[in-house]
């Protein structure tokens, strides 16, 4: 192993580095004998055939992204179909690319890159629990959580790996939540963060080939297709946080033919709508103990997502919507501010805008649903704080300078710090270079940005308050114990 900056940053820490999100490379040949286990080798030939060149996807844009490169300039502005991914990973570095999909040699670089441990998601396989094919996409799932889990397996004491769970039915989830936790042994679970539905009454008039080019993107907690608190329940039960990797390339206004316009941004788009459903379907009141995390997204839009909450609560918790009932219009009193205030071509129409305005006043809304904060049970604004911030982790990645936004008293309300976590991005295009990784982030404190405090949270406190807050075994075994319970009783009470 050799020396490097980032090594050298990490002895002067004092305190371990956690990488919440690394990546690592399939080794597909490897996988596919997975796939025929589960499914046979019919299963391994839909994989290729549908997997890579899906044909049923809901959103059909995507269904065309994946074509993309054999399709003409005409056919592609026809379809509107986006830019796919390319260029996934460094190639220039040789070394990268095995240390990517050999998680022995992985295991024996992480000092050069600065890491004590990391928690590790798929490649291929963070598309896997949104296939639209049940069949293919279960039996997809679980010979990926089989793959991973035989692959790490020795590795455990530096690296482990997400288990994919599907989400299209909570039955599903919980089975594969149930195989992955209880029968392989696997501690991190990435679940999928939405499901793309069709919209039923396009689908019945229009049949499967039209409605795929009208769908809804369900939450999984708000006006959702189905309950998912059996989902959340069984997190709880097994002591796994629910952690989400998902993107939303490829939805309507992502079909570009620039790949980088069409992935900026994506991973915290589809983050902000998981997120914001949690929070208003009351899910972080009803599971206090839950802990959900979304990665490769930042923290700027966490940020103001939790600000913007908290001032909507101040203005439309059910009291103050008593600003806003029109039966308060005195029409006498607007009348006669009319007439004293209003110009010629105002008061020509005096009689249609009273009209109108005695409507306004004798309309009424079901009672019922005026309080869209009511499943949070929020009394006061402090409250919103209290079901939001201990409860989601963001992950970003380590040359990031919004991450100051997480830690700053002065821009998040009531001086709340956000759990931002190190998600480093190992093994994609992000990081050219993996000894790179420490190097860049702590750049952040040496330009100011965050402070040694800070940085100790992102990569260590904050890390050890997901994963081990849901299971304080987490990290038994591993090479960061003896530090994790040395901090573990100060982060409880803090």
């Amino acid at each position: 192993m050799s020396n490097s900056r980032s090594k050298e940053i990490h002895r002067q820490l004092g305190h371990p580095v956690i990488d919440s999100d690394g990546h690592f490379t399939e080794l597909m040949p490897v996988f596919v004998d997975y796939l025929k286990e589960v499914g046979g080798p019919r299963m391994a030939e839909r994989f290729h055939k549908e997997f890579f060149s899906p044909t049923n996807c809901m959103a059909a844009n995507m269904n065309s992204m994946y074509r993309w490169r054999w399709m003409s300039a005409q056919e592609r502005r026809a379809d509107a179909a986006p830019r796919p991914p390319f260029y996934g990973g460094p190639t220039r570095n040789t070394l990268d690319r095995a240390t990517a999909m050999l998680p022995r040699l992985m295991h024996e670089r992480l000092g050069e890159m600065g890491l004590d441990f990391t928690v590790l998601y798929p490649g291929v396989g963070l598309f896997a629990p949104h296939h639209d094919d049940e069949e293919l996409r279960r039996a997809t799932c679980r010979a990926f959580n089989m793959y991973v889990a035989d692959q790490f397996r020795e590795y455990s004491d530096r690296m482990t790996p997400a288990a994919v769970v599907p989400m299209h039915q909570p039955a599903e989830a919980i089975e594969e939540l149930e195989f992955a936790v209880n029968t392989l042994g696997l501690k991190v679970t990435m679940l999928a963060a939405h499901v793309v539905r069709p919209i039923a009454s396009v689908a019945r008039k229009a049949g499967p080939e039209i409605s795929r080019y009208a769908y809804w993107v369900d939450n999984l907690a708000l006006d959702s297709a189905y309950d998912y608190d059996p989902v959340w329940s069984k997190c709880v039960e097994l002591k796994v946080a629910a952690t989400f990797h998902s993107s939303c390339y490829g939805w309507v206004h992502r079909t570009t033919g620039n790949y980088q316009y069409n992935q900026l941004g994506n991973f915290a788009e589809a983050a902000h709508v998981t997120c914001k459903a949690l929070f208003f379907a009351g899910v972080t009141r009803r599971f206090p103990t839950l802990k959900f995390a979304f990665l490769e997204c930042g923290a700027a839009w966490a940020s103001a997502l939790l600000n913007d909450l908290v001032g909507r609560w101040g203005k439309r918790n059910r009291q103050a919507m008593q600003n806003y009932d029109p039966a308060n219009i005195d029409c006498d009193m607007l009348g006669e501010l009319y007439r004293r205030y209003a110009d010629a071509r105002m008061l020509n129409k005096f009689s249609e805008v009273m009209r109108g305005e005695q409507r306004l006043r004798e309309e009424r809304e079901d009672p019922e649903t005026i309080d869209e904060f009511q499943q949070c049970g929020i009394e006061r604004p402090q409250d919103v704080v209290g079901l939001f911030v201990p409860h989601f982790f963001f992950g970003c990645e380590g040359d990031d300078p919004t991450i100051g936004c997480a830690f700053n008293p002065h821009l998040n309300a009531y001086g709340a710090r956000l759990g931002a976590l190190l998600s480093s991005d190992i093994s994609h295009w992000d990081v050219p270079d993996m000894k790179d990784v420490l190097r860049e982030c702590y750049e952040l404190v040496e330009s100011g940005t965050i402070d040694t405090a800070d940085f100790r949270d992102f990569v260590f406190h904050n890390p050890v308050r997901l994963w081990a807050g849901m299971n304080p075994d987490f990290f038994k075994g591993t090479a960061v114990e003896g530090a994790v319970e040395k901090c573990l009783p100060s982060l409880a009470a803090a």
